[in-house]
C-alpha cells in the first residue's frame, strides 16, 4: 500500500478516533500493540478500522484529517456508511 492514508478507527468503547499514515496495516496495528499508538486509543483497545481513504500527497491527508476531526459524529458515521 503506497501513499498517505486518513482513517477513522471504532475503539471498543464505541468512540470514533481519525489519524493519518503512509503505512495503513502497520499503523492499525501500532494502535492495537499500544506502543507507538495514539495515546487516546492507549486504553481503548482494540480498534478497528471502519472508514479509510487515500491521499495524493501527506500535505493533503493532514488537511483533510483536520476537516474530518471538526465532522459531528454522526456526520463521521454518514461517511463510514458511505
Amino acid at each position: 500500500m503506497n501513499g498517505y492514508y486518513v482513517y477513522i478507527l471504532e475503539c471498543s468503547d464505541k468512540t470514533l478516533y481519525t489519524g493519518w499514515t503512509s503505512n495503513l496495516e502497520k499503523r492499525i496495528q501500532e494502535h492495537n500493540d499500544g506502543k507507538d499508538g495514539a495515546k487516546y486509543t492507549r486504553t481503548r483497545r482494540p480498534v478497528s478500522l471502519v472508514y479509510a481513504e487515500i491521499c495524493s500527497c501527506m500535505s493533503e491527508a493532514l488537511k483533510r484529517e483536520v476537516q474530518i476531526k471538526k465532522l459531528s459524529r454522526g456526520k463521521k458515521l454518514e461517511m463510514i456508511k458511505g
